[in-house]
């Protein structure tokens, strides 16, 4: 099956190409940007060397529709999605912040807590706590926005203002965004059986000097849902909550000896893994958007997109 590893288009005005872990980004024009989501899976900031089919038509149409469920409250920087795997919006300043959000004590933050940790990015994680437990309010725990796939790391509020990374008018409405867009997407999420557990949110200034979300947002590659139906009784019997993210692609990673670090070997993923994690975006797919998933053609995947892209460009 044919999936989208790299691509290595000439799109008309075009002026320059970002490549991140999952998403290629063409700058056009310098008013508008292409971005394309591939099949590539990363996990701990390194890029797995196998692709998952149809994951990025899975990412950028779950964002798509996030994007539009959440305009009324934040703006976004999309127009258009001329191509399942391609979304095309304003070109933006971004900041050089991640806007980290969340609901319970997993993941990272559970990772910490077990290493004796109680705060997180300045923010005290109260005592008492078990893994998968909610925090009494959502909190903000930031990241710097790393270039060329190095690790994002862990930042305060405090030293973002004091390096002025962001200035504080501008992370007041960030702050003010990223808890509006969460209560969104948790009731969102409530509504199809799942909670939203935590997630990441990018911002960007448009030429015109407004605030805008940008890229994507409550996808199985930036957000962490668990099934709402029965979650209580596993946390009461301290078992493992049944989730829907990218997360059990880390605890696969971790279980064979690999979490990003140096000297560790990348375990080999088999086809039947590949199958598997490509069913289970897929099923975070239908149970978040509550439509069945259509799997677009992967014959000549890249023409098909080539031409999606430059039509659209050509009638703007």
């Amino acid at each position: 099956m044919n999936t989208i590893n790299d691509t290595n288009f000439q799109f008309p005005k075009q002026k320059k190409v970002y490549k991140g872990k999952v998403r290629e980004v063409y700058t056009i024009d310098d008013r508008l940007l292409v971005m394309i989501a591939s099949d590539r899976l990363s996990a701990f900031d390194v890029i797995l060397p196998r692709q998952i089919p149809f994951k990025g038509q899975i990412l950028n149409q779950i964002a798509t529709k996030m994007l539009h469920d959440t305009a009324d409250i934040v703006p976004n920087w999309l127009l258009a999605t001329p191509d399942e795997n391609v979304a095309i919006g304003h070109l933006c300043e971004p900041f050089k912040v991640e806007m980290v959000i969340r609901g319970y004590m997993s993941g990272h933050a559970a990772r910490e807590y077990k290493a004796g940790k109680r705060v997180l990015c300045g923010v005290v994680m109260p005592e008492g706590l078990q893994e998968n437990d909610p925090f009494p309010t959502p909190i903000i725990t930031p990241s710097t926005k790393a270039d060329n796939g190095d690790h994002d790391e862990d930042i305060t509020r405090e030293a973002i203002l004091a390096n002025g990374i962001v200035s504080e008018e501008d992370y007041l409405v960030l702050e003010d965004y990223t808890r509006k867009l969460f209560q969104r997407g948790t009731e969102i999420a409530a509504s199809r059986g799942l909670i939203l557990v935590d997630t990441k949110y990018e911002f960007g200034k448009t030429k015109e000097g407004k605030i805008v979300l940008i890229d994507e947002i409550h996808t199985p590659d930036s957000s962490r849902y668990f099934y709402a139906d029965g979650y209580a009784e596993r946390q009461a019997n301290k078992s493992s909550q049944k989730q829907l993210s990218k997360e059990f692609v880390r605890q696969w990673l971790i279980e064979n000896g690999f979490q990003g670090q140096e000297g560790q070997a990348i375990p080999e993923m088999s086809d039947a893994k590949i199958t598997e994690i490509s069913n289970r975006y897929i099923e975070l797919y239908e149970q978040i958007t509550g439509e069945a998933f259509v799997k677009a053609s992967t014959e000549n995947v890249l023409d098909r997109i080539e031409q999606n892209v430059t039509a659209f460009l050509k009638s703007h």
